[in-house]
């Protein structure tokens, strides 16, 4: 099963969240792209979505999950106590969504950003899709 991740490159908790990822992952189920990325754009444009920075997306078997959704799925797959974030799925969509966005509106804000995406170390490379 592909499970790839793309999340906007220049944001610092974004990057924060991919290694926090990674470090939670030791068997390599998801593999990276940044939405700024060539096969991050490509992705959006072969599941019909236009470029939103905003959101943090996860494509898994081909359906593309979005937002809080995309992020609990993601924490079910992870090591440790991780996976009991899922009780959050019990709150609905649009209440998680809500909060979600007022995280990702105010991010380059409260978590700053910066001039070009990450590179990712030579013990990851092989995560990242481009």
């Amino acid at each position: 099963m592909e499970r790839i991740i793309l999340y906007d490159g220049i944001c610092n908790l974004c990057n924060s969240s991919v290694q926090f990822i990674l470090k939670r992952d030791p068997a390599g189920k998801f593999k990276f792209a940044s939405l700024q990325g060539e096969t991050g754009q490509r992705l959006l444009k072969e599941h019909g979505i236009g470029l939103d920075l905003n959101s943090f997306l996860l494509i898994e078997s081909g359906k593309i999950y979005r937002k809080s959704s995309a992020a609990l799925r993601v924490c079910k797959q992870l090591k440790g106590p991780w996976k009991m974030v899922t009780v959050f799925f019990i709150i609905p969509c649009f209440l998680r969504d809500r909060l979600y966005d007022i995280l990702a509106n105010n991010r380059y804000k409260w978590f700053g950003k910066k001039e070009s995406c990450m590179l990712p170390s030579p013990k990851w490379k092989n995560r990242f899709l481009e």
